[in-house]
């Protein structure tokens, strides 16, 4: 049976784990726990109407959301961990007019963005009471997933199902070995999905990672509002979200914060941040930001060009990251496709992605070697 390491347990490594044959794989999972951006989110399915230029970003966007329904079944995610619950965008007039025709367009090869409708004032107060009437545009196929929830669910599946899990940090000998404090293990292959810290785990091996590490802090309010569980989450114009879960609890961010990536303290700038721009579209805004509150705080990676990668680095070395912050949608659906590609042999093609060493240059000792 061949031993398989992967280093970093968020949303991929997670997702990954669970999806990989243990007929044919000892799968070790190492995570540490510090600073995991999917242990700190929780965020909205619906990147139908996004304006990004990146083609091949948007694919792998648009098919991460069809995933859905098949990680639904697969991992029974109930309401509290995943719901489709319908998805409301206020932007001013004259872009929702815009958006309404990219939504068109874009049904046409994403049937899973459901029905596409222009809401009044009036409908949209209906539809989520917690806002001031705006007109809005609402998608019945968006989505919301509390990162933390999923993670605690797949690593129950995955310990039943006989994944093994080390809650330590650990470094890279080479390609093939992990150190554990100090002590070297050796693996067939190894797999990295370690967010922002995939860059300092590959520096020993020569390598040099397009990736940079972005703090991101999320507010959760308990409130007394009791059918919270049944509103459509909400984009609203500008940085924050509004994504109302079950029995009350409602989630406001998330911030991107690029000088502060390693920082985890919670900070009262990001509240006054997040509170002030979602405080003009609510109608008692107070009803939620007197509520008791906590932080989520997070690091996600970034790549220059905002795109993740992923894929085989080298013989025995498989790599993923650069999320950004459309990582519940895109992460799961590369954890599968990684899982996939090990189970059956088979190599990643550039479908959603540039050429991995746009991101990852050869090492050093493989440009000696001649292998670039």
């Amino acid at each position: 049976m061949e031993k398989i390491a992967i280093i970093g347990g968020g949303i991929i490594g997670m997702t990954l784990a669970n999806y990989l044959d243990l007929k044919k794989f000892d799968v070790t999972l190492f995570d540490e726990g510090i600073g995991q951006a999917t242990s700190a989110s929780a965020g909205i399915i619906s990147p139908w109407l996004s304006k990004r230029r990146n083609q091949k970003w948007y694919q792998l966007a648009k098919d991460g959301a069809a995933f859905f329904p098949k990680l639904r079944q697969d991992y029974q995610l109930d309401q509290t961990i995943y719901q489709q619950s319908g998805t409301l965008i206020l932007r001013p007039e004259k872009q929702l007019e815009e958006l309404l025709a990219l939504a068109a367009e874009r049904k046409k090869d994403a049937p899973e963005i459901g029905t596409i409708e222009k809401l009044s004032p009036e409908q949209t107060q209906a539809a989520l009471p917690l806002l001031q009437p705006a007109p809005t545009i609402k998608i019945s196929g968006g989505g919301r997933l509390d990162g933390k929830a999923y993670l605690k669910r797949l690593k129950q599946t995955a310990e039943v199902k006989g994944v093994n899990f080390v809650a330590k940090r650990v470094t890279l000998d080479d390609s093939q070995t992990i150190l554990l404090d100090n002590h070297p293990i050796a693996f067939d292959q190894i797999i990295i999905t370690a967010g922002p810290h995939l860059k300092n785990l590959l520096a020993p091996l020569g390598y040099q990672v397009d990736l940079r590490p972005q703090k991101g802090q999320l507010l959760v309010f308990q409130t007394t509002i009791a059918n919270s569980g049944t509103f459509p989450v909400a984009m609203l114009d500008g940085e924050a979200d509004l994504i109302p879960f079950l029995d009350g609890k409602i989630l406001l961010g998330a911030t991107h914060e690029n000088e502060a990536g390693w920082n985890l303290a919670a900070t009262e700038e990001a509240f006054q941040q997040l509170t002030s721009n979602a405080r003009k579209f609510l109608i008692e805004p107070q009803r939620i930001f007197d509520a008791p509150m906590q932080y989520r705080v997070g690091t996600r990676a970034y790549t220059s060009d905002f795109s993740p990668f992923f894929g085989r680095l080298s013989p025995d070395l498989v790599v993923a990251s650069g999320l950004g912050s459309s990582g519940l949608t895109t992460g799961p659906y590369i954890g599968y496709l990684l899982a996939q590609q090990l189970n059956t042999g088979t190599e990643n093609d550039t479908v959603y992605q540039k050429a991995l060493h746009q991101y990852i240059p050869p090492s050093l000792s493989e440009v000696k070697n001649g292998q670039s």
